[in-house]
């Protein structure tokens, strides 16, 4: 699986982002998508993820802010940002594993795309 982030960038606080995730491969409705991101200077947290069976899961500091889906048909993962925070400035990662019933944790997930950069200006 080859994994394509983009829709990063600058914006203001308490302003919106989409970011999107494209995926390669036949078989994307049977893997879990994961959004993950690294700040600089701190090691990377999960954010949000959505297994294949629909769950969702969501990082206290993004519930309610953030919502992660995704399009089966168009192989694609997307994060909707809003209420965005400086404190939200990071790479943002997806990532994705095989159908699991584990925790979404980084050291779970087998696949990765190169990050998109969002920066949050106060």
């Amino acid at each position: 699986v080859q994994l394509q982030a983009s829709g990063g960038g600058l914006v203001q606080a308490g302003g919106s982002l989409r970011l999107s995730c494209a995926a390669s491969g036949r078989t994307f409705s049977k893997y879990d998508m994961g959004w993950f991101r690294q700040a600089p200077g701190k090691e990377r947290e999960f954010v949000a993820g959505i297994w294949s069976v629909g769950k969702r899961d969501y990082a206290e500091f993004v519930k309610g802010r953030f919502t992660i889906s995704r399009d089966n048909t168009e192989k694609t993962v997307y994060l909707q940002m809003s209420s965005l925070e400086p404190e939200d400035t990071a790479i943002y990662y997806c990532a994705a594993r095989w159908d699991s019933l584990k925790d979404m944790t980084d050291v779970s997930m087998d696949y990765w795309g190169k990050g998109t950069q969002v920066t949050v200006s106060s």
